[in-house]
Protein backbone atom coordinates (compact mmCIF):
# COMPACT_ATOMS: atom_id res chain seq x y z
CA UNK A 1 0.00 0.00 0.00
CA UNK A 2 1.24 3.31 -0.92
CA UNK A 3 0.65 5.66 2.26
CA UNK A 4 -0.33 8.91 2.19
CA UNK A 5 1.72 10.02 5.44
CA UNK A 6 4.55 8.09 6.73
CA UNK A 7 5.47 8.75 10.71
CA UNK A 8 8.57 7.14 12.42
CA UNK A 9 8.25 7.36 15.48
CA UNK A 10 5.30 6.87 18.39
CA UNK A 11 6.53 9.60 20.26
CA UNK A 12 4.46 12.97 21.60
CA UNK A 13 5.69 14.39 17.88
CA UNK A 14 4.64 11.47 16.26
CA UNK A 15 1.49 10.92 18.68
CA UNK A 16 0.27 14.42 17.85
CA UNK A 17 0.42 14.33 13.77
CA UNK A 18 -1.10 11.32 13.84
CA UNK A 19 -3.57 12.87 15.73
CA UNK A 20 -3.99 16.19 13.99
CA UNK A 21 -4.15 14.68 10.66
CA UNK A 22 -6.78 11.93 11.49
CA UNK A 23 -8.91 14.94 13.35
CA UNK A 24 -8.86 17.24 10.32
CA UNK A 25 -8.33 14.81 7.20
CA UNK A 26 -9.70 11.59 8.20
CA UNK A 27 -9.66 10.18 4.65
CA UNK A 28 -5.58 9.94 4.77
CA UNK A 29 -4.32 6.59 4.39
CA UNK A 30 -1.23 7.08 7.87
CA UNK A 31 1.39 4.63 8.99
CA UNK A 32 3.27 4.68 12.02
CA UNK A 33 6.54 3.04 12.55
CA UNK A 34 7.85 2.10 15.99
CA UNK A 35 10.98 0.23 17.04
CA UNK A 36 9.25 -0.52 20.61
CA UNK A 37 5.79 -2.10 21.65
CA UNK A 38 2.46 -0.99 22.15
CA UNK A 39 1.54 0.86 25.83
CA UNK A 40 0.33 -2.00 27.39
CA UNK A 41 3.34 -4.16 26.21
CA UNK A 42 5.96 -1.53 27.59
CA UNK A 43 7.61 -3.35 30.72
CA UNK A 44 10.86 -3.13 32.21
CA UNK A 45 12.07 -6.34 33.76
CA UNK A 46 13.46 -4.59 36.84
CA UNK A 47 11.28 -5.76 39.20
CA UNK A 48 13.87 -4.62 42.06
CA UNK A 49 13.88 -8.46 43.01
CA UNK A 50 14.60 -10.95 40.69
CA UNK A 51 15.77 -8.68 38.18
CA UNK A 52 17.73 -5.65 39.85
CA UNK A 53 19.31 -4.14 37.15
CA UNK A 54 19.44 -3.12 33.37
CA UNK A 55 20.18 -6.33 31.79
CA UNK A 56 20.01 -4.67 28.43
CA UNK A 57 16.86 -5.69 26.36
CA UNK A 58 16.63 -5.49 22.77
CA UNK A 59 14.24 -2.65 23.07
CA UNK A 60 14.27 -0.51 25.58
CA UNK A 61 10.83 -0.53 26.93
CA UNK A 62 11.58 2.82 29.35
CA UNK A 63 13.23 4.67 26.33
CA UNK A 64 10.88 2.92 23.11
CA UNK A 65 7.48 2.22 22.34
CA UNK A 66 3.67 4.19 21.89
CA UNK A 67 4.64 7.28 24.23
CA UNK A 68 8.36 7.31 23.56
CA UNK A 69 10.25 8.30 26.45
CA UNK A 70 7.80 10.74 27.90
CA UNK A 71 5.46 7.57 28.38
CA UNK A 72 6.78 6.84 31.72
CA UNK A 73 8.18 9.90 32.97
CA UNK A 74 6.06 12.41 35.35
CA UNK A 75 4.28 14.05 32.59
CA UNK A 76 4.94 17.58 32.93
CA UNK A 77 3.94 19.89 30.26
CA UNK A 78 5.68 23.20 30.06
CA UNK A 79 4.23 25.98 28.31
CA UNK A 80 6.91 27.86 27.93
CA UNK A 81 9.25 29.57 25.19
CA UNK A 82 12.37 30.41 28.06
CA UNK A 83 13.37 26.67 28.02
CA UNK A 84 12.24 23.41 26.42
CA UNK A 85 13.70 23.99 23.10
CA UNK A 86 13.49 26.93 20.01
CA UNK A 87 9.97 25.59 18.39
CA UNK A 88 9.65 29.50 18.45
CA UNK A 89 12.85 30.69 16.16
CA UNK A 90 11.03 28.56 13.27
CA UNK A 91 7.01 29.44 13.83
CA UNK A 92 7.22 32.56 16.11
CA UNK A 93 6.83 32.36 20.02
CA UNK A 94 2.99 33.36 19.75
CA UNK A 95 2.43 30.31 17.45
CA UNK A 96 4.37 28.29 19.60
CA UNK A 97 2.42 29.10 22.46
CA UNK A 98 -0.53 28.59 21.22
CA UNK A 99 0.12 25.02 19.96
CA UNK A 100 1.31 24.37 23.44
CA UNK A 101 -1.68 25.30 24.63
CA UNK A 102 -4.14 23.49 22.05
CA UNK A 103 -2.04 20.22 23.32
CA UNK A 104 -2.70 20.83 26.79
CA UNK A 105 -6.51 21.04 25.78
CA UNK A 106 -5.87 17.46 24.09
CA UNK A 107 -4.69 16.06 26.96
CA UNK A 108 -7.22 17.11 29.46
CA UNK A 109 -9.78 16.17 26.87
CA UNK A 110 -8.50 12.71 26.99
CA UNK A 111 -7.61 11.80 30.87
CA UNK A 112 -6.23 14.85 32.16
CA UNK A 113 -9.25 16.75 33.43
CA UNK A 114 -8.95 17.48 37.29
CA UNK A 115 -5.02 17.59 36.94
CA UNK A 116 -3.49 21.60 38.14
CA UNK A 117 -1.80 23.53 36.23
CA UNK A 118 0.92 25.80 37.99
CA UNK A 119 2.16 28.78 37.16
CA UNK A 120 5.13 31.22 38.14
CA UNK A 121 3.08 34.32 37.29
CA UNK A 122 2.79 36.94 40.03
CA UNK A 123 5.35 34.62 42.60
CA UNK A 124 6.85 35.33 45.56
CA UNK A 125 9.71 32.89 44.57
CA UNK A 126 11.17 34.91 41.85
CA UNK A 127 12.33 38.39 43.82
CA UNK A 128 13.78 35.29 47.28
CA UNK A 129 15.64 33.57 43.47
CA UNK A 130 17.09 37.30 42.37
CA UNK A 131 18.25 38.32 46.02
CA UNK A 132 20.09 34.79 46.31
CA UNK A 133 21.67 34.87 43.07
CA UNK A 134 19.27 32.56 41.33
CA UNK A 135 16.90 33.19 38.09
CA UNK A 136 13.49 31.35 38.01
CA UNK A 137 12.25 31.10 34.28
CA UNK A 138 8.83 32.16 33.64
CA UNK A 139 6.34 29.11 32.73
CA UNK A 140 3.04 27.23 33.28
CA UNK A 141 2.80 23.68 33.32
CA UNK A 142 0.70 21.16 33.22
CA UNK A 143 1.24 17.84 35.78
CA UNK A 144 0.02 14.84 34.81
CA UNK A 145 1.71 12.52 36.78
CA UNK A 146 3.22 9.45 35.88
CA UNK A 147 -0.21 7.06 36.27
CA UNK A 148 -2.59 10.15 34.71
CA UNK A 149 0.14 10.52 31.67
CA UNK A 150 -0.40 6.92 30.70
CA UNK A 151 -3.97 6.98 30.98
CA UNK A 152 -3.99 10.27 28.56
CA UNK A 153 -1.76 7.83 26.34
CA UNK A 154 -3.69 4.92 26.26
CA UNK A 155 -7.00 6.99 25.50
CA UNK A 156 -5.51 8.92 22.68
CA UNK A 157 -3.93 5.60 21.27
CA UNK A 158 -7.22 3.97 21.32
CA UNK A 159 -8.56 6.67 19.76
CA UNK A 160 -6.30 6.45 16.60
CA UNK A 161 -5.53 2.84 16.70
CA UNK A 162 -8.43 1.82 13.95
CA UNK A 163 -7.79 4.95 11.56
CA UNK A 164 -3.70 4.94 11.67
CA UNK A 165 -2.03 1.67 10.61
CA UNK A 166 0.75 0.90 13.63
CA UNK A 167 3.48 -1.04 12.88
CA UNK A 168 5.34 -1.96 16.53
CA UNK A 169 8.53 -3.52 17.06
CA UNK A 170 8.91 -2.40 13.35
CA UNK A 171 12.39 -0.63 13.34
CA UNK A 172 13.42 1.04 10.32
CA UNK A 173 17.07 1.05 9.28
CA UNK A 174 16.82 3.17 6.05
CA UNK A 175 15.06 6.22 4.60
CA UNK A 176 14.97 6.20 0.99
CA UNK A 177 13.88 9.10 -1.39
CA UNK A 178 12.09 7.51 -4.36
CA UNK A 179 10.03 8.96 -7.29
CA UNK A 180 6.79 8.87 -5.45
CA UNK A 181 8.04 9.85 -2.49
CA UNK A 182 9.50 7.99 0.20
CA UNK A 183 10.61 4.20 0.96
CA UNK A 184 11.26 2.88 4.53
CA UNK A 185 13.42 0.18 4.99
CA UNK A 186 12.83 -2.01 8.32
CA UNK A 187 13.71 -6.08 8.68
CA UNK A 188 11.30 -7.44 7.06
CA UNK A 189 9.00 -5.52 4.71
CA UNK A 190 9.42 -1.95 3.11
CA UNK A 191 6.69 0.58 3.25
CA UNK A 192 6.19 3.46 1.01
CA UNK A 193 4.43 6.96 1.41
CA UNK A 194 4.07 10.33 -0.59
CA UNK A 195 5.07 12.15 2.87
CA UNK A 196 6.76 11.36 5.46
CA UNK A 197 7.39 12.80 9.48
CA UNK A 198 10.12 11.44 11.42
CA UNK A 199 9.89 11.89 15.18
CA UNK A 200 12.49 9.65 16.40
CA UNK A 201 13.04 11.51 19.83
CA UNK A 202 16.72 11.60 21.58
CA UNK A 203 17.02 7.87 21.63
CA UNK A 204 17.19 8.22 18.42
CA UNK A 205 19.94 10.49 17.87
CA UNK A 206 22.56 8.30 16.53
CA UNK A 207 20.37 6.70 14.01
CA UNK A 208 19.19 10.60 12.95
CA UNK A 209 22.95 11.18 12.90
CA UNK A 210 22.90 8.20 10.42
CA UNK A 211 19.97 9.16 7.97
CA UNK A 212 21.25 12.40 7.92
CA UNK A 213 24.34 11.58 6.64
CA UNK A 214 22.79 9.15 4.01
CA UNK A 215 21.08 12.10 2.26
CA UNK A 216 23.15 14.51 2.39
CA UNK A 217 21.09 17.12 5.32
CA UNK A 218 23.37 19.43 6.55
CA UNK A 219 23.44 19.45 10.72
CA UNK A 220 25.24 21.27 13.32
CA UNK A 221 26.81 20.06 16.85
CA UNK A 222 24.17 20.41 19.94
CA UNK A 223 25.06 20.77 23.22
CA UNK A 224 24.84 17.60 25.69
CA UNK A 225 23.90 18.15 29.98
CA UNK A 226 25.49 16.54 32.21
CA UNK A 227 24.78 16.97 36.08
CA UNK A 228 23.35 14.46 38.51
CA UNK A 229 20.22 14.13 40.23
CA UNK A 230 19.57 15.35 43.76
CA UNK A 231 17.11 13.31 46.60
CA UNK A 232 16.20 15.07 49.51
CA UNK A 233 12.86 15.13 51.99
CA UNK A 234 10.12 17.00 50.63
CA UNK A 235 9.34 19.82 53.38
CA UNK A 236 12.62 21.14 52.79
CA UNK A 237 11.16 22.08 48.97
CA UNK A 238 7.58 22.24 50.17
CA UNK A 239 6.75 25.75 49.90
CA UNK A 240 8.08 25.94 46.19
CA UNK A 241 6.67 22.89 45.06
CA UNK A 242 3.17 23.31 46.49
CA UNK A 243 3.12 26.56 44.62
CA UNK A 244 4.93 26.26 41.49
CA UNK A 245 5.17 22.13 41.23
CA UNK A 246 8.15 22.44 38.61
CA UNK A 247 10.69 25.28 38.97
CA UNK A 248 13.16 25.76 36.72
CA UNK A 249 15.68 27.37 38.69
CA UNK A 250 19.59 29.11 36.92
CA UNK A 251 22.40 29.97 38.63
CA UNK A 252 25.61 31.31 37.02
CA UNK A 253 28.90 29.74 38.77
CA UNK A 254 31.65 32.41 40.64
CA UNK A 255 34.19 30.35 39.81
CA UNK A 256 33.95 29.70 36.21
CA UNK A 257 30.52 32.01 35.17
CA UNK A 258 28.65 28.43 33.96
CA UNK A 259 25.66 27.76 34.25
CA UNK A 260 24.10 25.34 36.59
CA UNK A 261 19.92 25.00 36.19
CA UNK A 262 17.25 22.64 38.28
CA UNK A 263 15.54 20.01 36.09
CA UNK A 264 12.68 17.87 36.15
CA UNK A 265 11.48 18.38 39.87
CA UNK A 266 9.76 15.51 41.18
CA UNK A 267 7.91 16.42 44.39
CA UNK A 268 6.99 12.76 46.63
CA UNK A 269 8.95 10.82 43.37
CA UNK A 270 10.92 8.73 42.83
CA UNK A 271 14.48 7.98 41.41
CA UNK A 272 15.11 5.84 38.20
CA UNK A 273 17.39 4.18 36.09
CA UNK A 274 17.11 4.95 31.90
CA UNK A 275 18.99 3.25 29.39
CA UNK A 276 20.11 5.87 26.77
CA UNK A 277 21.56 3.75 23.96
CA UNK A 278 22.86 1.04 26.24
CA UNK A 279 24.25 3.43 28.59
CA UNK A 280 22.22 3.43 32.52
CA UNK A 281 21.79 7.06 33.55
CA UNK A 282 19.55 8.44 35.87
CA UNK A 283 15.96 10.12 35.93
CA UNK A 284 13.18 10.83 37.99
CA UNK A 285 9.26 10.08 38.29
CA UNK A 286 6.27 11.49 40.31
CA UNK A 287 2.87 10.52 40.56
CA UNK A 288 -0.93 12.23 40.95
CA UNK A 289 -2.01 9.13 42.84
CA UNK A 290 -1.73 10.38 47.08
CA UNK A 291 -0.63 5.85 47.45
CA UNK A 292 1.95 6.40 45.25
CA UNK A 293 3.29 9.16 46.34
CA UNK A 294 7.03 9.40 48.53
CA UNK A 295 8.73 11.27 51.58
CA UNK A 296 10.90 12.90 48.87
CA UNK A 297 11.32 15.14 46.01
CA UNK A 298 14.18 14.91 43.46
CA UNK A 299 15.54 17.03 40.81
CA UNK A 300 18.61 17.54 38.44
CA UNK A 301 21.56 19.69 38.34
CA UNK A 302 22.71 19.96 35.16
CA UNK A 303 25.50 21.98 33.37
CA UNK A 304 25.56 22.27 29.74
CA UNK A 305 28.40 21.89 27.29
CA UNK A 306 29.38 22.57 23.99
CA UNK A 307 32.20 21.68 22.04
CA UNK A 308 33.20 22.87 18.29
CA UNK A 309 36.74 22.89 16.99
CA UNK A 310 38.72 20.32 16.80
CA UNK A 311 35.92 18.01 18.94
CA UNK A 312 32.95 18.14 17.78
CA UNK A 313 30.66 15.44 19.04
CA UNK A 314 28.88 16.69 22.53
CA UNK A 315 27.23 12.99 22.62
CA UNK A 316 30.17 11.15 22.60
CA UNK A 317 31.44 13.57 25.82
CA UNK A 318 28.17 12.52 27.50
CA UNK A 319 28.16 9.08 26.79
CA UNK A 320 32.14 8.52 27.77
CA UNK A 321 31.23 9.83 31.27
CA UNK A 322 27.80 7.83 31.73
CA UNK A 323 30.24 4.82 30.77
CA UNK A 324 32.34 5.46 33.49
CA UNK A 325 29.94 5.76 35.79
CA UNK A 326 28.72 2.30 35.03
CA UNK A 327 31.66 1.33 34.75
CA UNK A 328 32.79 2.15 38.68
CA UNK A 329 29.22 1.34 40.01
CA UNK A 330 27.45 -1.40 37.31
CA UNK A 331 25.03 1.36 36.46
CA UNK A 332 24.02 4.30 38.70
CA UNK A 333 26.02 5.58 41.85
CA UNK A 334 24.89 7.48 44.72
CA UNK A 335 26.60 9.65 47.32
CA UNK A 336 25.88 11.50 50.40
CA UNK A 337 26.74 14.81 50.13
CA UNK A 338 28.29 15.03 53.02
CA UNK A 339 30.75 12.22 51.77
CA UNK A 340 31.78 14.13 48.51
CA UNK A 341 32.03 17.51 50.42
CA UNK A 342 34.84 15.16 52.32
CA UNK A 343 35.76 13.84 49.40
CA UNK A 344 34.83 10.38 50.17
CA UNK A 345 33.58 7.45 48.84
CA UNK A 346 29.92 6.54 50.38
CA UNK A 347 29.07 3.16 51.76
CA UNK A 348 25.99 1.18 52.68
CA UNK A 349 26.27 1.77 56.12
CA UNK A 350 26.24 5.64 55.55
CA UNK A 351 23.70 6.25 53.68
CA UNK A 352 22.21 3.66 55.67
CA UNK A 353 22.40 5.65 59.21
CA UNK A 354 21.18 8.92 57.34
CA UNK A 355 18.21 10.50 57.58
CA UNK A 356 17.20 10.34 53.86
CA UNK A 357 15.66 6.69 52.26
CA UNK A 358 16.91 5.98 49.01
CA UNK A 359 14.09 5.23 46.58
CA UNK A 360 16.72 3.68 44.04
CA UNK A 361 18.86 1.04 44.79
CA UNK A 362 22.08 2.35 43.37
CA UNK A 363 25.88 1.65 44.02
CA UNK A 364 27.38 4.09 46.75
CA UNK A 365 30.43 5.39 45.05
CA UNK A 366 33.16 8.53 44.88
CA UNK A 367 30.99 11.08 41.74
CA UNK A 368 34.32 12.72 41.98
CA UNK A 369 35.49 9.90 39.94
CA UNK A 370 32.91 10.65 37.23
CA UNK A 371 32.09 13.72 36.86
CA UNK A 372 34.50 16.13 35.64
CA UNK A 373 36.13 18.64 37.70
CA UNK A 374 34.74 22.39 36.53
CA UNK A 375 30.97 20.76 36.22
CA UNK A 376 31.18 19.04 39.96
CA UNK A 377 32.74 22.67 41.25
CA UNK A 378 29.12 24.31 39.72
CA UNK A 379 27.03 21.56 40.84
CA UNK A 380 27.87 22.29 44.67
CA UNK A 381 27.93 25.64 44.51
CA UNK A 382 24.76 25.47 43.04
CA UNK A 383 23.22 23.32 45.78
CA UNK A 384 25.00 25.78 48.32
CA UNK A 385 22.82 28.65 46.48
CA UNK A 386 19.85 26.27 46.98
CA UNK A 387 20.46 26.24 49.95
CA UNK A 388 19.36 29.70 50.56
CA UNK A 389 16.20 29.55 49.23
CA UNK A 390 15.14 26.15 50.62
CA UNK A 391 17.68 25.75 53.60
CA UNK A 392 18.38 21.66 54.02
CA UNK A 393 19.57 21.80 50.45
CA UNK A 394 22.77 21.29 51.53
CA UNK A 395 22.68 18.87 54.61
CA UNK A 396 24.76 16.02 54.84
CA UNK A 397 22.31 13.12 53.99
CA UNK A 398 21.31 14.81 50.67
CA UNK A 399 21.62 12.55 48.42
CA UNK A 400 23.47 12.61 44.72
CA UNK A 401 22.83 10.29 42.38
CA UNK A 402 24.81 9.96 39.12
CA UNK A 403 25.51 10.35 36.15
CA UNK A 404 22.85 11.99 34.60
CA UNK A 405 22.90 13.03 31.01
CA UNK A 406 20.06 14.64 28.82
CA UNK A 407 21.70 13.81 25.21
CA UNK A 408 20.62 16.31 22.55
CA UNK A 409 20.55 15.48 18.77
CA UNK A 410 22.68 16.90 16.32
CA UNK A 411 20.56 20.05 15.20
CA UNK A 412 18.91 19.51 11.74
CA UNK A 413 18.91 22.37 9.20
CA UNK A 414 15.45 22.58 8.48
CA UNK A 415 12.73 25.33 6.63
CA UNK A 416 10.36 27.63 9.40
CA UNK A 417 8.02 24.35 8.10
CA UNK A 418 10.75 21.90 10.11
CA UNK A 419 10.88 20.31 6.27
CA UNK A 420 14.04 19.28 4.90
CA UNK A 421 15.39 20.52 1.71
CA UNK A 422 13.79 17.63 0.61
CA UNK A 423 10.11 18.45 0.03
CA UNK A 424 7.44 16.12 2.01
CA UNK A 425 10.10 14.72 4.69
CA UNK A 426 9.50 16.73 8.13
CA UNK A 427 12.21 15.93 11.41
CA UNK A 428 10.00 17.27 14.71
CA UNK A 429 10.05 16.86 17.99
CA UNK A 430 13.61 16.03 20.23
CA UNK A 431 15.05 14.00 16.94
CA UNK A 432 15.61 17.22 15.33
CA UNK A 433 17.62 18.82 17.89
CA UNK A 434 14.58 21.72 17.75
CA UNK A 435 12.62 20.76 21.04
CA UNK A 436 13.96 19.17 24.24
CA UNK A 437 10.07 18.36 26.37
CA UNK A 438 7.13 17.04 25.67
CA UNK A 439 5.32 20.19 25.40
CA UNK A 440 7.48 21.02 22.46
CA UNK A 441 8.10 18.34 20.57
CA UNK A 442 4.22 17.58 20.46
CA UNK A 443 3.44 21.14 19.33
CA UNK A 444 6.10 20.75 16.30
CA UNK A 445 3.62 17.59 15.45
CA UNK A 446 0.55 19.54 15.61
CA UNK A 447 2.29 22.34 13.26
CA UNK A 448 3.46 20.07 10.72
CA UNK A 449 0.25 18.04 10.53
CA UNK A 450 -1.66 21.38 10.01
CA UNK A 451 1.29 22.46 7.49
CA UNK A 452 0.84 18.93 5.46
CA UNK A 453 -2.98 19.52 5.90
CA UNK A 454 -2.86 23.26 4.08
CA UNK A 455 -0.31 22.10 1.61
CA UNK A 456 -2.82 19.11 0.40
CA UNK A 457 -5.95 21.32 0.60
CA UNK A 458 -3.92 24.20 -2.16
CA UNK A 459 -3.13 21.13 -4.27
CA UNK A 460 -7.01 19.83 -4.82
CA UNK A 461 -8.04 23.16 -5.26
CA UNK A 462 -6.09 23.61 -8.32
Amino acid sequence: MMYDVLIIGAGPGGIFSAYELVKKMPELKIAVLESGNELKKRRCPIDGDKVKRCIHCKTCAIMNGFGGAGAFSDGKYNITNDFGGTLYSYIGKKKAIELMEYVDDINVKYGGKGTKMYSTAGTKFKKTCIQNKLTLLEASVRHLGTDINYVVLENIYNELKDKVDFFFNTAVRKVECVENGYRLLTDDQIVEGKQCIVSVGRSGSKWMEMVCKELDIPTKSNRVDIGVRVEIPAVIFEDITDELYESKIVYRTEKFEDKVRTFCMNPHGIVVNENANGIITVNGHSFEDALKKTENTNFALLVAKHFSEPFKDSNEYGESIARLSNMLGGGVMVQRFGDLERGRRSTHKRIEEGSVRPTLAATPGDLSLVLPKRILDGIIEMIYALDKIAPGVANDDTLIYGVEVKFYNMEVELSENLETKYKGLYIIGDGSGVTHSLSHASASGVYVANHIIRERNIHVEE
